[in-house]
This record gives C-alpha cells, sequence and structure tokens, in this order.
C-alpha cells in the first residue's frame, strides 16, 4: 500500500478531543447492535406473559425473553399522569410508564412487591431479583396520533414520524446495583451480559417493544374489528427515546480502562477494514447504498439547536461530494486499498463528516468489527498505586502520557470556571460556576487535568530520587492523582485530553460521544447540558429478528 493511503490507529491527542467526542455517529460496535445481533443469532424467544390493561392502557404487563436455560422479564406499570406532572427532568415523581427487568419470571408476589415499589422509582425498595430500574413518558402527540390512526384502520403519518421517531422516552435506565438493585458482579459472568451495557441495552429494547403492544391495545380498544397492528416498516423505524443530561457524563472520567477498551476497538476496526486491499462487487454495492442511506438520513434529520443544525448541513454537503468523487474515482473494479483512498479523501470534512464516514466504514465488515463488539468491556479498572517508584520516574510518566497539559493556563479563571457535584434532591451529577456558586469544596474527583497539573508541579520541589512513597506521606492529597497517572500510562486511550472544569467545556460533548457506543441517533441537544436522542431506531421487533437484513439499520429512513 501506498504510504500516503495507509491508515493507521490514530492518536489519542487526536480522538479524545471533546470537539470530535461531541460529533459522534453510533457504529456496528455500538452497544444495541451488538445486542441485536446476539439475539438474533441466538434465536431468543419473545413471549407476552401477562398483560393486564384497561381500555386506556393503564395497568401491569410482563413481557419475557428465553435464552434457553435462562429468562428475562420486563415488568411494566402504565399509569395516567396528570399533565401538570409531566416532565423529562430527574427530578419528577410520576410518569407515564415504570419498569423492572426481572431475572427470571416473577411469581404473584413478586408482581405485588414490584407494584408498591417500582412507580416510586428511587423512592422505592428493590432487590437482587430486579437488574434494571427504569421509567418512561409518552411522546404524547406521536402516541395518540398513532393510536387514533391504528384503530381507524390506518398507518400514522411518515412526516410526523419522522419528526419523532419514537413513542416514548425514558428519562432514566438504572443499573448495576442502584438503589438494591443487583450489582453486575452478580450477573456480569453470564455471556449475554459480559460486554458492555447490554443488561440495560436489553431492558430498553423490551421498552420499545411493550410501546409496540401498548399503543395496539389502546387502538383495538377504540376501534375494534376496524383497528389495525402497526406496519412492520413502521415498527422498525419507530425508535424509543431518551432524554440524558449530565448524569453520565463523568462515567468518562471514572473508567478510564472501559474507555481505552471501546476507543482502541472502533479504532482497530477501522484500521482493519482500510487494510483491505480491494473490495468485492456486493461490497460495492453495499457502500454505495449506504452512502445514499446516510445522506437521506442526514436530510431527514432536523433540530432547534443552531450550532447543530449547520453541522447537519455541513455533512450533507460533504457526504453529497463524497458520492461525486466516488462515482469519478471508481468506475471499474475496486483495487488498491479503496477503503484506505476513502477515508482519507473524508479526511478534509467536518469533525462529524469524518465521524459520519468512519460508522459507514464499519458497516463493511468481514467479521472482524463484530467480534470486538462483543468484546467492550474489562475487568480490571485500576490497579494499586506503585509506592516503589520514584519522583522522577512519576515525574516521566507524566511528561510522557500528560504533555497535553501545556496548552492550559490552569493560573486564570477561565481555566477552573466549573465545578462538578452531587445534586442532594436525586445524587445525580450537576454543573456549578465556581465564581458564583456555594458548593466548590464538595466536587467530583472529575478535574484529572488540574490535579494533575498541581501534582506535576509539587513533584518538581522534590529530589528525583526520592521514593514516591516518602513523597505522598507528607502530601497525601496527591495520591489518587499519582495513581490515575500510573494507570492512564498503561491506557493510551483512556483519557480525555481537555480540562472538563474549564470555559468553553459543553458537557453535551460528553453525553454524544457515551450515547454513541450505546447506538443512539437524532441527537437533539436542548441546551449544553442535556439532549434527546432515540434508542434502537431502524431496529427489528422481535417478530422481525429473523429477517434477512435484521442486522441493517444503520442511518434508518424514516417509512415511505
Amino acid at each position: 500500500m501506498p504510504e500516503s493511503q495507509e491508515v493507521r490507529a490514530r492518536c489519542a491527542d487526536e480522538l479524545l478531543r471533546l470537539a470530535r467526542m461531541g460529533a459522534a455517529y453510533p457504529t456496528r460496535l455500538s452497544f444495541s447492535r451488538a445486542l441485536v445481533r446476539r439475539m438474533a443469532r441466538e434465536q431468543w424467544q419473545f413471549e407476552r406473559v401477562l398483560f393486564d390493561l384497561d381500555t386506556d392502557g393503564f395497568g401491569t404487563a410482563v413481557l419475557a425473553v428465553h435464552l434457553g436455560r435462562r429468562t428475562y422479564s420486563l415488568v411494566a406499570f402504565s399509569h395516567y399522569l396528570d399533565p401538570e406532572k409531566r416532565t423529562d427532568r430527574v427530578i419528577a415523581e410520576a410518569w407515564d410508564a415504570t419498569f423492572n427487568l426481572f431475572d427470571g419470571l416473577p411469581a404473584e408476589e413478586d408482581l405485588t412487591r414490584l407494584a408498591a415499589n417500582t412507580p416510586k422509582q428511587e423512592a422505592g425498595r428493590f432487590t437482587a431479583k430486579e437488574l434494571v430500574l427504569a421509567r418512561a413518558n409518552k411522546s404524547v402527540r406521536l402516541f395518540e396520533h398513532v393510536a387514533a390512526s391504528l384503530a381507524q384502520g390506518r398507518q400514522p403519518s411518515p412526516d410526523l414520524l419522522g419528526r419523532v421517531g419514537y413513542l416514548m422516552r425514558t428519562t432514566a435506565v438504572y443499573g448495576n446495583g442502584k438503589f438494591g438493585c443487583s450489582d453486575r458482579a452478580r450477573i456480569g459472568d453470564r455471556e449475554e451480559f459480559r460486554s458492555a451495557f447490554q443488561v440495560e441495552m436489553l431492558c430498553v429494547y423490551l421498552i420499545r417493544w411493550f410501546t409496540f403492544e401498548l399503543v395496539e391495545h389502546i387502538a383495538r380498544c377504540r376501534g375494534g374489528e376496524a383497528a389495525c397492528r402497526l406496519d412492520g416498516g413502521v415498527k422498525r423505524y419507530l425508535g424509543i427515546g431518551n432524554a440524558t443530561g449530565l448524569g453520565m457524563a463523568p462515567f468518562l472520567v471514572s473508567h478510564p480502562a472501559l474507555l481505552h477498551r471501546w476507543v482502541e476497538a472502533k479504532e482497530q476496526a477501522l484500521v482493519h477494514v482500510c487494510a483491505r486491499p480491494s473490495a468485492t462487487p456486493v461490497e460495492q454495492s453495499r457502500w454505495l447504498a449506504l452512502l445514499q442511506r446516510a445522506n437521506s438520513h442526514m436530510h431527514e434529520w432536523n433540530v432547534d439547536d443552531l450550532q447543530q443544525q449547520e453541522r447537519i448541513q455541513c455533512v450533507r454537503e460533504e457526504l453529497a461530494s463524497l458520492a461525486l468523487w466516488t462515482e469519478r474515482h471508481y468506475p471499474r473494479p475496486w483495487q488498491d486499498h479503496p477503503w484506505a483512498a476513502l477515508f482519507r479523501q473524508a479526511e478534509a470534512f467536518s469533525l462529524e463528516g469524518q465521524e459520519l464516514i468512519t460508522a459507514l466504514l464499519l458497516e463493511i465488515d468481514d467479521g472482524f468489527a463484530d467480534t470486538l463488539a462483543d468484546q467492550l468491556f474489562t475487568d480490571v479498572e485500576g490497579e494499586p498505586l506503585d509506592v516503589t517508584m520514584t519522583v522522577g520516574e512519576l515525574r516521566a510518566l507524566i511528561d510522557t502520557h500528560y504533555h497535553w497539559l501545556e496548552r492550559i493556563d490552569f493560573y486564570t479563571p477561565r481555566a477552573n470556571k466549573f465545578f462538578w457535584y452531587y445534586s442532594n434532591e436525586k445524587f445525580e451529577p450537576r454543573l456549578g460556576q465556581r465564581a458564583i456558586e456555594a458548593g466548590s469544596e464538595l466536587e467530583m474527583p472529575v478535574t484529572v487535568a488540574r490535579d494533575v497539573h498541581r501534582l506535576r508541579t509539587a513533584l518538581q520541589s522534590a529530589q528525583v530520587s526520592t521514593p514516591l512513597a516518602h513523597f505522598l506521606v507528607s502530601r497525601p492529597q496527591h495520591r489518587h492523582v499519582a495513581a490515575r497517572v500510573q494507570q492512564i500510562s498503561q491506557l493510551d486511550y483512556g483519557e480525555i485530553r481537555d480540562n472538563l472544569i474549564g470555559d468553553g467545556m459543553r458537557p453535551i460533548d460528553l453525553l454524544r460521544f457515551k450515547l454513541a457506543f450505546f447506538g443512539a441517533s437524532k441527537f437533539d441537544p436542548k441546551s449544553e447540558l442535556w439532549t434527546r436522542i432515540a434508542l434502537f431506531q431502524g431496529a427489528p421487533s422481535p417478530q422481525q429478528l429473523t429477517e434477512p437484513d435484521a442486522d441493517d439499520w444503520a442511518f434508518p429512513l424514516q417509512p415511505r
């Protein structure tokens, strides 16, 4: 391969800047894609065990999925919600529906216990039988339109489906031991939940199925024999919405080994595709179809946020130019590393355009990326602090792995504008401004850039041969930072290369990056602090998992 065409794994300084992280797209490595592939491959069986809802759709339902020797159940409670209490904010105390993902099939006493606790959410009491706790609100206008349309025997408006994209949106999906639910350690060795966030993704997928069953039930109650079911194409298009704020942002800082694994896998998959010397006619056709689909998807994606809408428009123009370039340069059999050439052509694009092309290239997979997608986990998040290291050795690690700190002036107020803290109301992360709000003494340990800078400054006053143990005895406040530096020295992609408390930091960039790994699409920023997204949009419903295109749902298009 000519050196100009070779694609090597990019460095963390390029990939882990907030601007690029905030341009991320879902890929076939995403957790939702991995789950759907497993469900289809292993032929999971789905069963509606209980559906005790009244004519308005209020009541209890149990939807089960059977994996052979194990069964998991979504226990759903559908409620009347006073319009005055309807809010997607985490401070809400009532919702249209509340859920548990239950380990096994719930007995009658389990349902009685959950009926008394699940609607209370954080205020309820749960056991290790409950794997996930969640809640959701209807997208009222679209839900009512779909129910009314089906009741009259017709399908809903494609335009309205395209503007919303989901019947319900979750406002919280809690797993891993929160509020008494099962710890990951209890179920992490189960093959189906081994990779990242698979149990949470299963819960969301089943909630999506519940929304289909709910709206069809209401339509039948209203329309009787005249009512119809949702068209299969409409079901595939409708995802499950989500309103996400600051709650998930600090996760990327507190789990550097996991962050490293995710980014490393994505780079490995990209390099693997670009190293392929040619493309088959089938792959050529698939690429052209993906390019056209992505272009149509981008034209269907419109948001109120002016900055994001400008970025969308830019990508539309870049996709058009790449389609023209492809047509001009590949009228013949695709030889001489065409995927690397396409990647190089996109390097001149905006960050958003580059990330979209990366996502498209990963769709040209020969099985390598899918194998990586099942390995996006780590059993070890950190090693014990090595106090036998010398001060000089630790300084050398900082100089090597934190050289990017040199571009930040930590002695200006702008570099310390924000502080992250937990709220007393819901124990959720919040963002305060240091100069005008109290509570900075309680800030969360996400101030990595500043803390490593302070450690580096303190180390300069010690002899290079001084054992780290002696240094930390007199300066114990640096102990956790020293351990962080040692850990990151083994994780090329474990650290975000920006100041997370500085002026110009946009939490929305952290949210989008993580949500893209979940498989989120149609990012709809409502501020720099929270966004709405869609999950499983385009994914097959349980009845469609056996279809040949069950894994072909990147960049879904609204039904025509």
